[in-house]
């Protein structure tokens, strides 16, 4: 059991976390046809928006109520309204997903009385799907935010319908890139399941060039699938933070659901194929089986470097969870650890502490460590501190990839194995050729 402390500095020093309404957009742009809304200010906007470019380096649809000093006085309906007609005339969306923002939140607007009267003055509205994300930037992270939003979707769109048996509903968390959605897919498919992903980002940020310029996102989860959840036999929720939306397709619909906190590392891949062939009562795939010796043969070539290596990490809870687990099986030791929001995992992990706070708390504790693992604002950590970086979780700027980048099944945890297995091979070379320096040196005395 681990012993979980929050920072009780009285500011933020280099934060770590990302905001609420950072990771509902990010789950609303896994919906084909949409365009996330923020209800505030256009810093706001252009913040997030900045983030995510620079992340996916794709073009973001984003766009904003602009709330000013006089609408934040006076109310936001007037704003709200505004920005639903005008996205709906230039943008023409399917879905619009509206996420608050501190600014909003603390005003205290009552966004579901706006969206109530706005949908009566205007029936031309009817069949536009508004899902509305509250999501205070002044409390929780991005993995809050994201889990918000698919609560909202999966409370709003879909409908009773008759059973299918061969369709499962995934909810993919925000631990998941867009490579390991569509590794996922993939996986399930082979199966002979039907899988309906809620959000999809392997489909909407995966990287790929369209025809045609669209102002809104053209692929992802599209509105009809999302309507067709309902008729799911079998919701498989991915990170714990996906329980509240398993929970809540199993209180409208009767689905049973089972959460998978991780799928990186030989067990817990397994676990998940064995679920998967259970469920659609089909024996494993060949591929899968082979894949599986070659996941044991890398394994093997590269414990020698992990085992026993002091690794520290700032990550958010689910994605740390997962990563802790999978160091851990490798023979590697957790020297710190810090995160951004509360987890009922947080608890669960088997280390000695973990640290909710910002990256001034991580690099005080990180020293001493064979590795840092963390997104691109831990760079400079990295730097102070000469201990190697990998770059996990999100905003990763200063590397090429991040939507392909895959870590989930047998193939992506050898790209994992690989990826930090390089590291710790490069900085024993380094120590080597540190070390024969020295004794040349020695000797010439």
């Amino acid at each position: 059991m681990a012993i979980v402390t929050a920072s009780n500095k009285a500011l933020t020093v280099n934060p770590l976390k990302q905001s609420q309404a950072l990771g509902a957009t990010l789950a609303f742009l896994g919906l084909k046809g949409t365009m996330p809304l923020f209800h505030g200010s256009q810093g706001c906007t252009a913040f997030a928006k900045v983030v995510l470019v620079r992340h996916f380096r794709e073009a973001i649809p984003l766009a904003t109520t602009a709330m000013t000093e006089v609408t934040t006085i006076l109310g936001g309906e007037e704003n709200v309204e505004q920005a639903i007609l005008t996205l709906v005339e230039k943008a023409n969306p399917e879905i619009i997903g509206l996420c608050t923002t501190g600014l909003t939140e603390t005003r205290g607007d009552d966004i579901e009385g706006f969206l109530k009267e706005i949908r009566d003055r205007h029936p031309e509205l009817n069949d536009l799907a508004i899902v509305f994300a509250p999501t205070p930037d002044f409390k929780g992270a991005l993995q809050d935010g994201f889990a918000v939003a698919v609560e909202s979707i999966v409370k709003e769109i879909p409908r009773p319908g008759g059973l299918r048996t061969e369709q499962v509903t995934v909810l993919a968390g925000s631990a998941f890139t867009p490579g390991d959605v569509q590794e996922i897919k993939e996986i399930i498919t082979s199966f002979g399941l039907v899988p309906i992903f809620v959000p999809d980002l392997g489909a909407s940020l995966d990287g790929h060039l369209e025809d045609n310029y669209s102002a809104v996102t053209v692929s992802g989860t599209t509105l009809k699938q999302l309507r067709e959840v309902g008729s799911s036999a079998f919701t498989l929720a991915l990170g714990e933070s996906m329980r509240g939306a398993a929970k809540i397709l199993e209180e409208r619909f009767g689905t049973p659901y089972e959460v998978f906190g991780e799928l990186t590392g030989l067990e817990p891949v397994d676990e998940f194929i064995q679920a998967l062939a259970i469920l659609s009562g089909n024996s494993v795939p060949e591929k899968y089986r082979r894949q599986r010796r070659q996941l044991q043969d890398a394994m093997l070539d590269t414990h020698f470097y992990f085992g026993a290596k002091r690794v520290s990490l700032a990550l958010e809870p689910d994605l740390l969870w997962s990563t802790v687990h999978f160091l851990q099986s490798m023979g590697s030791q957790i020297h710190a650890v810090v995160t951004t929001t509360r987890s009922p995992l947080l608890e669960k992990l088997p280390v000695k502490s973990i640290t909710i706070g910002d990256l001034e708390d991580f690099e005080s504790l990180a020293g001493g460590s064979d590795l840092l693992i963390g997104n691109s604002n831990v760079g400079a950590i990295a730097k102070r501190l000469s201990i190697p970086l990998y770059r996990l979780g999100l905003p990763i700027y200063d590397r090429l990839g991040n939507g392909q980048f895959t870590k989930v099944g047998y193939r992506g945890t050898m790209e994992l194995l690989f990826g930090i297995g390089n590291l710790f091979l490069e900085a024993e070379e380094a120590r080597v050729k540190q070390f024969q320096e020295f004794g040349t040196v020695s000797a010439e005395f």
